[in-house]
């Protein structure tokens, strides 16, 4: 038996579940008739699908006999829709299916990837969600922890940094997921609801459909992905759970029926689950829903149809608004809101249909879903919409109210009164700025600058044609004689002789010609003036004309300054128009905005969200949190230069502080930590993750401890001890390895030290073996002091030459080098002669003086460390260029990405710690570009091996590569060389290709526009041998000066 609650509650339901259906199919077909509307409902049965075939029908629009007429063309027509739709994603019947469509498409392709994975209790554990205990249905505590391909297998890697927002992984093209859930849970308000939801009691006896329980699981799963996404220490979580119940949702024939963007069925979903839980605890009182509260909104929608005047209310979640035709969001919105014209009925007159929408009731969270897809007839395929389209930073909506319904029409009058009068301006500059009556258009005060600069060119009475074709003699007197000496006057006649020669036409002009002395040339200059002149001008004509085109273009000069500041002024009492105080009261501010980039039948999804506590922009991008600009998102969502632009912006009402207010305590009023904000439950829950965690890093800590090597954990017998505390192991273990850095170092320099202790001769001989090592030790300090003085170079690094070079260039402590210096003065590989042997010794005994009081064993350690990976990113990076010059371009871009990413550690502790980036990052795009122009010809030939060998290099080589560069900051050099290998893939989109290309293509389409869905990790490059100071630097030196020149690079 139900109670009255619950039928108003589902009425109510009803009521805006059919609001919505008809707005989505006011957006799709244009049509604003809700008679017709509602028509189609009802014949439709209300199946959108076929709601939308009704109205794109002529029959639905014409008299009845021309619908009997065309009825069989509409069958054909019906048939052959039928048929595309089973191999093209057909937006044609419903413009916002796409969203919906790609999540579909999304959810089959994540289905593939894990097939392989599941196993049979997975399964039995999918079935069993309505059939969990109550206790662990409360929090979902029966969660899976698997590790997904895709994951660093180092924890670290995957550790959250102190409080900086968590990421979500992409398990299979989930992006739409993240960018959705990413900009809900950082609206505070919205994640307390979700938090402190309460699980009705029994909820297998109050779930009266499987709806009812998948809806209660989802909200289950939310909250548990909410909680972790709090206070969990990793970096990113794995949100699998909840999207294998949307999976199960989408694949269900309750999607088909009501066809919507997943933010529509999300909030539906979470609306149901708070219902269950108000009817639970209140059955006889209907409360208000929060997600209705919250997102939901009402309009008043009345005009004039067939000479009727209607009026509805209507509910709305995101209101839709249409990109063509438009420059920004308040035209979006003035388009949206008034459709046609209305005019008051009158008997004598026909009356014109039109319709106004207005804002009854502005929710607190009001959502715009930009439609940027539409379907192309004529091509058979959807296509996206890439037109730039501003939106402000606050946006005030006074304008669009019921209340300010006459003040907001008169004001629009004037607009477009205004409007009128600026497009008449406009034309009339026009007229001015494209002067003529030909095809050709000038502005007309250039072309009387030009009139006036020809009058005041000197005069000229040469021909044009003088001196380029000869002119023959009159007809009345033919003399072939003349004309054969006039063509090889200029040619055959001694050069002394040629001023001599007679004119052929007798004008002042010739007979002051100048004398032509070539030196090439093989005939005279033509003498010729600068710019085209009058052939004869007198002083009143050129009076005449200086005083009237002078006035002339002051005149029009005048004009058109005038013209421009009235329409100057007329836009700017447009701007103003809606400026005022009383326009200004209810300010929407901008929260979060959702992305796209790619094509239709393909793309990837990210969001930018405000951050109130730390008042800056964050990109959300899967895995990937970082700190982003109003820049940046203008860049990228703006639209019309790029692949990406919003599809979905959400603005929150200013005036509701309530919104964005954090947890506090409710004593002491101080805003509370992340973990206590939780509920009791859901806080033990993300202890007990946390505890597996840190777990895993213990695990993987005690795994890299049993990997190094025994000889160097084991100490030698003169120093063993029975029992050794943990702390005094630690300390062994970091000086042998420290030790082992080090004497490296000295054994790459040893040449150079032998050089020392030889200059040292003189004292040991005179003085002994300390007095040659201080002498010794002294010269090395102040020669390689000096040499840290000189800057790098394209040529010369001295850096590569010796290991305190570096440390005096990035000012490492007097303690580090001078116990540096005393390690290799006391290196076993110099035991040349009995002098080096003394010296050594001395070294060593000198050397086990120092303690670990004396010296910051962990700082030495990584100050040599530091170097190790310094050596080791310029062997890379020469590697690298090396074989780009000989054309190997797939190996030199492994070493030359790996250079670059070990080379951004360095340079992450001072400048001078690593290389220039640039010059890394330079040819590491160039080596980019050309594998992708290496694939795309591979790709188009649509030989089978060919293309297999395509899409290898990129999923191999270029995409991981890809995917490294746009986790890090982006250079704009590295963000137009990704948009143009990615435009390039995209644009075989647009063409006519086979059938098994078009499928391989759409495959591999997702991974290159969503480089965070597949995470390869290049491999690692070939081991690297160790190469001398002297080796390494004639190498660098050989290479770039290759790189100033064309010859390529042979390093014996």
């Amino acid at each position: 038996m139900m109670t009255a609650g619950e039928s108003e509650a589902g009425v109510g339901s009803e009521e805006k579940n059919i609001s919505f259906i008809i707005s989505q199919l006011r957006e799709i077909t244009g049509i604003h008739d809700n008679r017709l509307l509602q028509k189609a409902l009802r014949v439709s049965n209300r199946d959108i699908n076929q709601a939308v075939s009704f109205l794109t029908d002529e029959s639905a629009r014409e008299p009845s006999y021309n619908a009997i007429a065309n009825e069989p063309d509409n069958e054909s027509s019906r048939a052959t829709a039928n048929q595309t739709r089973r191999s093209v994603i057909d937006l044609a019947n419903n413009e916002k299916a796409d969203l919906q469509k790609a999540i579909a498409l999304s959810l089959r392709e994540s289905e593939k990837l894990q097939e392989e994975a599941e196993v049979a209790g997975e399964n039995l554990e999918a079935n069993q969600v309505g059939e969990t205990n109550t206790t662990e249905s409360k929090v979902g505590l029966k969660r899976k922890r698997c590790e997904v391909w895709g994951d660093s297998p180092n924890p670290h890697d995957r550790k959250r940094e102190d409080n900086w927002p968590v990421g979500l992984k992409n398990v299979g093209n989930t992006c739409w997921f993240s960018a959705v859930i990413q900009s809900l849970f950082q609206l505070p308000r919205f994640r307390q609801l979700v938090l402190n939801y309460t699980v009705p009691k029994n909820p297998h006896e109050n779930c009266r459909s499987h709806a009812e329980q998948r809806n209660l699981a989802f909200m289950q799963e939310l909250r548990c992905l909410f909680a972790l996404m709090v206070a969990s220490m990793r970096k990113y979580i794995d949100p699998s759970n909840a999207v294998d119940l949307l999976k199960d949702a989408f694949r269900s024939s309750e999607a088909q029926q009501d066809v919507s963007e997943f933010t529509h069925k999300l909030l539906d979903w979470l609306e149901d689950a708070f219902q269950m839980a108000a009817n639970t605890k209140n059955s006889s009182k209907k409360s208000q829903n929060p997600m209705v509260e919250l997102f939901y909104g009402t309009f008043l929608a009345e005009g004039i149809h067939d000479g009727k005047m209607f009026s509805n209310i209507e509910t709305f979640g995101q209101y839709p608004l249409q990109v063509n035709g438009f420059d920004d969001l308040h035209q979006c919105l003035e388009g949206a809101m008034v459709v046609g014209e209305i005019e008051t009925l009158q008997s004598d007159q026909s009356v014109t249909s039109g319709q106004e929408n207005w804002f009854t009731k502005l929710p607190p969270v009001l959502t715009f879903e930009l439609s940027r897809f539409e379907f192309n007839q004529s091509l058979g395929r959807p296509e996206k919409i890439h037109k730039r389209l501003e939106f402000p930073h606050i946006i005030y909506l006074d304008r669009y109210l019921h209340k300010n319904k006459e003040l907001t029409r008169s004001r629009r009058e004037e607009v477009k009164r205004l409007k009128e009068q600026s497009t008449v301006l406009q034309q009339r500059l026009e007229r001015y700025m494209h002067y003529g009556s030909g095809p050709e258009r000038y502005p007309l005060t250039d072309m009387l600058q030009y009139v006036w600069e020809f009058t005041k060119t000197k005069p000229s009475s040469v021909s044009p044609t003088q001196d380029v074709v000869g002119t023959p003699p009159p007809r009345s007197q033919p003399n072939t004689n003349s004309a054969s000496a006039m063509q090889i006057s200029s040619s055959e006649l001694p050069i002394a002789k040629i001023p001599e020669t007679p004119s052929p036409l007798n004008t002042p002009q010739a007979q002051h010609a100048a004398v032509h002395k070539p030196f090439t040339q093989s005939r005279p200059p033509m003498e010729m003036p600068a710019h085209p002149a009058p052939r004869h001008i007198t002083a009143e004509e050129l009076m005449f004309f200086e005083s009237c085109l002078q006035r002339w273009r002051a005149e029009v000069e005048q004009d058109i300054a005038d013209l421009k500041d009235s329409i100057t002024q007329i836009t700017q009492s447009i701007d103003q128009m809606y400026m005022d105080s009383s326009m200004c009261q209810v300010p929407y501010r901008l929260h979060a905005v959702l992305v796209h980039e790619g094509q239709a039948s393909a793309g990837h999804y990210w969001a930018y969200t405000f951050d109130h506590s730390q008042n800056m922009w964050l990109k959300y991008n899967d895995v990937s949190v970082a700190e982003s600009s109003w820049e940046e998102l203008q860049r990228d969502s703006y639209g019309g230069s790029r692949n990406a632009s919003a599809y979905c912006l959400m603005y929150i009402n200013d005036n509701i502080p309530q919104l964005i207010a954090e947890g506090t305590d409710a004593e002491t009023g101080q805003i509370l930590e992340a973990i206590h904000t939780l509920p009791p439950e859901l806080r033990q829950y993300v202890c007990e993750d946390n505890q597996h965690f840190m777990q895993e890093l213990e695990e993987w800590n005690e795994e890299q401890v049993r990997k190094i090597p025994q000889k160097e954990l084991v100490p030698t017998a003169e120093v063993q001890e029975p029992a050794v505390t943990l702390t005094k192991e630690q300390t062994v273990a970091c000086q042998q390895n420290t030790c082992s850095a080090s004497a490296k170092h000295a054994i790459l320099v040893k040449e150079q030290t032998a050089q020392a202790i030889e200059k040292a001769a003189t004292s040991y001989e005179n003085a002994g073996a300390e007095a040659a090592l201080k002498e010794a030790f002294h010269e090395e300090y102040s020669r390689l002091f000096d040499l840290a003085k000189d800057k790098p170079t394209p040529q010369n690094d001295p850096r590569l030459q010796h290991v305190l070079v570096y440390f005096f260039q990035n000012k490492a402590s007097k303690r580090v080098i001078e116990r540096t210096l005393l390690e290799q003065f006391a290196d076993k590989n110099l035991s040349y002669d009995e002098r080096s042997i003394s010296i050594m010794k001395v070294a060593q005994s000198k050397l086990k003086l120092i303690g670990p009081s004396d010296m910051d064993m962990q700082e030495y350690k990584e100050w040599h460390e530091d170097y190790s990976l310094f050596r080791k990113v310029s062997v890379y990076l020469l590697t690298g260029l090396e074989c780009y010059q000989n054309g190997k371009c797939r190996e030199s871009l492994t070493y030359l990405v790996h250079a670059y990413h070990s080379n951004l550690k360095l340079l992450k502790n001072g400048k001078n710690r690593g290389i220039d980036e640039t010059l890394i990052a330079y040819y590491r795009r160039k080596c980019l570009l050309e594998l992708n122009a290496c694939a795309a010809d591979l790709f188009e030939s649509g030989d089978e091996n060919s293309v297999a060998e395509g899409l290898s290099i990129m999923n191999e080589l270029v995409i991981p590569c890809m995917h490294l560069i746009v986790t890090n900051e982006l250079s704009k050099e590295d963000l137009a060389a990704v948009e143009m290998m990615r435009n390039h893939w995209c644009s075989y989109l647009g063409e006519d290709m086979d059938s098994r290309l078009q499928e391989k293509l759409t495959e591999f389409l997702p991974r290159l526009l969503d480089c965070s869905a597949e995470v390869r990790i290049l491999r690692e490059p070939p081991k690297i041998r160790p190469n001398s100071p002297h080796d390494l630097c004639n190498r660098f030196a050989a290479v770039m000066e290759s790189i100033h020149s064309t010859s390529p690079v042979t390093v014996k």
